[in-house]
């Protein structure tokens, strides 16, 4: 529905927090959190973005879109955990952009999605550097490490982030994610331990397979 991610990403760019959480409630009332963030928000966002690169708008405005799309996010988590019935899984995640990567909204979207499922979730935002994430994955033992990143000039650092996580003793799930997984063939880094998201769509299909069942066949 293209007049409502056009309209929604006016309400980011006018910094308009109120009006863009109230659209958004509106819509949740007519079409499922998936559907909103996947065919709504990232559109919006998108958007926006191709504004900036067409000099329509300004770094600062984009930032701005940016910071109220996070608010929203936070204000329908923050509502969304208050009504949550479901039991928490013993399943573990851990999110983040990989070094020099400051998109993140994607990221949590994401993050959401696996509490809607019922994981546990550390979401610990863009540009984190590989021995600070070490830190956090060896302490927590997550089944699943997700990596998103946005351009094509980060797949050096995507390798290098993959090949390390595979070395983990206890074989953790290798998520790669972001607009680079949508927008270019990364089948080379596919295998047992390292799956590549497309979108959310993709990994909710994963969650109604029950494929997160299999990750303590291979931990």
């Amino acid at each position: 529905m293209k007049e409502y991610q056009e309209k929604l990403a006016h309400y980011f760019l006018d910094g308009d927090e109120d009006a863009a959480l109230e659209y958004i409630k509106t819509l949740l009332n007519k079409y499922p959190r998936l559907y909103l963030f996947e065919d709504v928000i990232t559109p919006a966002m998108y958007y926006i973005g191709e504004l900036w690169e067409k000099n329509k708008i300004s770094v600062a405005d984009e930032h701005l879109a940016t910071a109220i799309c996070d608010f929203v996010l936070s204000k329908l988590e923050a509502d969304s955990d208050g009504i949550k019935g479901h039991k928490q899984k013993k399943f573990k995640a851990i999110l983040f952009g990989v070094e020099q990567e400051q998109h993140y909204i994607g990221l949590k979207m994401v993050a959401d999605t696996f509490k809607d499922n019922g994981w546990r979730v550390r979401y610990l935002g863009p540009n984190l550097p590989l021995a600070h994430s070490l830190v956090q994955i060896e302490k927590y033992k997550p089944e699943v490490i997700g990596l998103s990143a946005a351009l094509s000039y980060r797949l050096p650092t995507l390798k290098i982030l993959i090949e390390r996580f595979k070395d983990l003793h206890w074989k953790p799930l290798i998520m790669v994610g972001g607009r680079m997984a949508k927008k270019f063939d990364l089948k080379e880094f596919e295998s047992d331990q390292v799956m590549v998201v497309k979108d959310l769509n993709h990994l909710h299909q994963w969650f109604k397979e029950g494929r997160e069942g299999v990750i303590n066949e291979t931990s």
